[in-house]
């Protein structure tokens, strides 16, 4: 089976599993999904979705998030993994929007880029799902999934998001990327995972992926579908 008859193949699944999948994170314009996306490096969305509802009732623009400073949003989003960081680059990239694009989150990928905390991940999530512009957002869960299902061959991130838009249709990258997420917190976990058993991985997979995670398993145990929340 080539990698283009994969990608249909595991398209119909995705579709029948998750149509219309909604971006997990909670928030109201392109700037307060900006930030969440920038809080949820190396925390989950359902930690990020707690911590948001009382920042954004602080600061819902860039200018109300440099009224509020430093300090405030690092106690605001203390519980969220570097937190500290998050809080400067939060504060800095709002400064910048203000100064330089008058208050509004701007719709280019190098104006985005160059925002403190901002990379191409969290820029491409901001591009296709608050403005509907093809962007492909490839994480290091959808680079595992891409490399387990044998869609690429990429050693990082930037190499399988050329592979993965190249196989799919620019107008079905948002929602794959959406897809392919729910899918490996549904389906698909990084460890412990029984490949034979998954909708996917069982046919998509090759023998000696499938041999060799499952020799790295401890113990066997059936693949099932975990709470998305």
């Amino acid at each position: 089976m080539t990698r283009a008859e994969k990608a249909r193949r595991i398209e119909v699944i995705l579709d029948e599993l998750f149509p219309g999948p909604a971006i997990p994170l909670e928030h109201r314009d392109p700037f307060t999904l900006l930030v969440s996306v920038l809080l949820s490096a190396q925390c989950t969305d359902e930690r990020v979705n707690k911590v948001t509802p009382e920042l954004f009732a602080n600061a819902a623009s860039p200018d109300a998030m440099v009224r509020l400073g430093v300090a405030k949003v690092r106690q605001l989003i203390r519980s969220c993994g570097l937190a500290p960081q998050k809080a400067k680059a939060i504060v800095a990239l709002s400064r910048i929007l203000v100064r330089a694009h008058a208050g509004q989150v701007p719709k280019r990928f190098e104006e985005l880029e160059a925002l403190p905390g901002v990379g191409h991940k969290t820029a491409s999530v901001v591009m296709v799902q608050a403005f509907g512009e093809p962007a492909f957002p490839v994480d290091t869960h959808i680079h595992r999934l891409a490399g387990r299902w044998g869609l690429s061959r990429g050693t990082s991130v930037v190499q399988t998001e050329r592979d993965l838009k190249r196989l799919w249709p620019r107008e079905a990258w948002g929602r794959l990327h959406l897809q392919i997420i729910y899918f490996g917190r549904n389906w698909c976990p990084a460890r412990g995972h029984d490949l034979a058993g998954c909708p996917i991985c069982a046919w998509a997979a090759s023998g000696a992926r499938i041999a060799r995670e499952t020799k790295r398993r401890p113990r066997a145990s059936r693949s099932r579908p975990r709470s998305s929340g």
